[in-house]
């Protein structure tokens, strides 16, 4: 099993940008319970050459199964060990949006990308929210849905910065299904 090292939860961060969209990617789906065959597998094959590269530069490393499930547990004891019992609780890490726990479908992907056309270009720019709701109208399989997805991306990062394209990047990546994740942002 793979997990992410420090080093590879850092750059999942809001303003740390070392890798490209594939690494991070496969970084996004690394939670420990994936077994590698299958995220090697991803990008036409690619994603062994990925892995191997993410292990190289240490932002992966390999866990037996057993210590995969077990690691999280670990690491929240011990930080829960040191912290003094009238101590502040720490701050939520930051996010983008609210934390997703449905489940991955085209159409949630879709509803996802409308209500950012609303939220973020309609104020902005009326006429390329047109052209986003227009194209998601006809937007008719996974492929489609992600292709507007990506054009999308490209002008949030325009508009609002690497940052929050990042952001939506990420969250766009957990309501696809995990065949249309390969060919994510």
């Amino acid at each position: 099993m793979l997990i992410k090292t420090e080093k590879g939860r850092l750059e999942l961060r809001p303003g740390n940008r070392s890798l490209g969209q594939r690494e991070r990617a496969v970084l996004l789906l690394v939670d420990g319970n994936q077994p590698e065959a299958i995220i090697a597998e991803l990008f036409g094959g690619e994603g062994r050459t990925l892995i191997d590269q993410l292990l190289q530069k240490e932002f992966l490393q390999r866990v037996e199964p057993q210590r995969a499930a077990t690691a999280t547990a670990v690491k929240a004891a011990a930080q829960a060990a040191v912290k003094p019992k009238d101590a502040p609780a720490a701050p939520a890490p930051a996010t983008h949006g609210d934390q997703f726990v449905g489940t991955q479908s085209i159409a949630a992907a879709r509803m996802f990308l409308f209500d950012l056309s609303e939220r973020l270009f309609a104020p902005r720019d009326k006429a390329l929210a047109q052209h986003y709701r227009e194209a998601l109208r006809e937007a008719r399989d996974g492929a489609a849905i992600l292709a507007v997805g990506r054009q999308m991306i490209v002008d949030v990062e325009t508009l609002a910065g690497p940052e929050r394209a990042d952001g939506i990047s990420q969250r766009l990546a957990k309501l696809l299904p995990q065949e249309l994740v390969a060919n994510a942002i």
